[in-house]
């Protein structure tokens, strides 16, 4: 058995942290809870340092910081709590951590995967931007400071799986010809078109199989979702987008699926469930127990698989465009898509404007090569601006 890990888990509060938790408190043994951060949710983050007693908990937020501070100093616990965006960086690449869980949701989390990366961390990535915002940097990073990179979306955690031990990043020279991407099809799978119109957010946040924060639910609902996944695959694997293909598959069981030259396909399945991709990670090499029930099969009974309409999901479209166009247009796709989503979240902008914006940003800003991480900020500072003009329009 291989020694007991130092976690630091980045986004404790969301989804993904907390089933990063529930793991985690399977296996003391093998995982101590080093570090906890989030962004501004002092009574769960204050509940977790109660729990597992981590030497420090950072929040994004000064103010919410400092409430956690009190309460913490309170309770008498030994956890030194820190603040602001900065902390959470400096917590990345702290030289006692062995582990980073990567799973701050949107650009926020760019800045602290890299310093993880850069660190030599065994680094576990959930954050989708920052593949899609800096995925040359990111893995350059990780490669110059031979950190391991693991993928923790159930989709490339699946293709991870399914290639063969030591992939290089060379498709060809490995005899894979495909990788199919599995999507749900999220709530709106058999919806008519015509009354995507009238869509709330409720609505969009009901996904049928899988238990998702809000924003990562209204991007699976556009199937945004997988066109992120699409852009992530390209760096984490090197395949062109014409060897990236989506397939819809309702059922959520077969994660996503490998094609070889010679016509064998090899899948990973399993119930949806983000336990199994983040023990697969926590423990690689190895496999451990992570409380997910098993698959039955005959239970199922049928697998289901379809071409996505892009009619229905053109946000599918704009982004293996973005991909196709490289340089800025993913981080303009990515910024574009926040501020579309935050704001039909808060019922300012109607669903199927979503793409109509992202599209907009797209056409409205000129492309360009990103050299640094200062460039990739400053396009998506751009583009937040753009979104952000043309919201208004769009709204009024």
């Amino acid at each position: 058995m291989s020694e007991r890990q130092n976690l630091a888990i980045l986004g404790s509060t969301g989804s993904v942290g907390m089933s990063t938790l529930d793991v985690v408190s399977r296996h003391p043994d093998r995982f101590r809870v080093f570090a906890l951060a989030a962004n501004r949710d002092v009574e769960r983050l204050f509940a977790q340092c109660v729990q597992f007693e981590p030497a420090f908990a950072a929040l994004a937020d000064a103010g919410a910081a400092r409430r956690l501070r009190e309460r913490v100093s309170a309770a008498g616990l030994s956890c030194e709590v820190m603040d602001g965006p900065q902390a959470i960086e400096t917590l990345a690449a702290h030289p006692r951590i062995d582990t980073v869980m990567a799973a701050i949701v949107g650009a926020i989390g760019l800045r602290p995967t890299l310093a993880a990366a850069r660190a030599g961390k065994k680094l576990l990535l959930a954050n989708k931007e920052a593949l899609v915002m800096a995925g040359r940097l990111l893995i350059g990073a990780a490669r110059t400071s031979k950190a391991l990179l693991l993928p923790i979306d159930s989709e490339h955690n699946a293709i991870f799986q399914a290639l063969p031990a030591g992939y290089s990043g060379d498709p060809q020279a490995h005899g894979v010809r495909r990788l199919l991407l599995t999507a749900s099809g999220g709530p709106f799978r058999l919806t008519p078109v015509a009354q995507l119109a009238s869509v709330t957010p409720e609505q969009a946040c009901a996904h049928p199989k899988w238990i998702m924060g809000r924003k990562i639910s209204v991007d699976s609902a556009t199937l945004m979702n997988k066109g992120l996944e699409v852009i992530e695959a390209h760096y984490l694997f090197d395949a062109q987008p014409e060897q990236i293909e989506v397939l819809i598959h309702p059922e959520s069981v077969v994660h996503s699926l490998v094609e070889y030259v010679d016509g064998s396909v090899i899948a990973q399945l399993g119930n949806p469930d983000m336990r199994t991709p983040i023990a697969h990670a926590l423990a690689y090499p190895e496999r451990i127990d992570n409380g997910v029930r098993p698959l039955d099969l005959c239970a199922i009974a049928a697998l289901h698989f379809e071409q996505p309409d892009t009619a229905r999901f053109p946000c599918l479209r704009l982004a293996y465009e973005a991909l196709r166009a490289g340089g800025a247009a993913p981080v303009y796709l990515n910024a574009a898509n926040e501020i579309a989503v935050e704001n039909f979240l808060e019922r300012r902008l109607p669903y199927q404007h979503i793409p109509r914006l992202v599209q907009e940003v797209l056409s409205a800003l000129p492309n360009e090569p990103l050299s640094d991480l200062d460039a990739v900020l400053r396009a998506d500072s751009r583009a937040r601006e753009a979104a952000g003009q043309r919201l208004e329009a769009l709204i009024h």
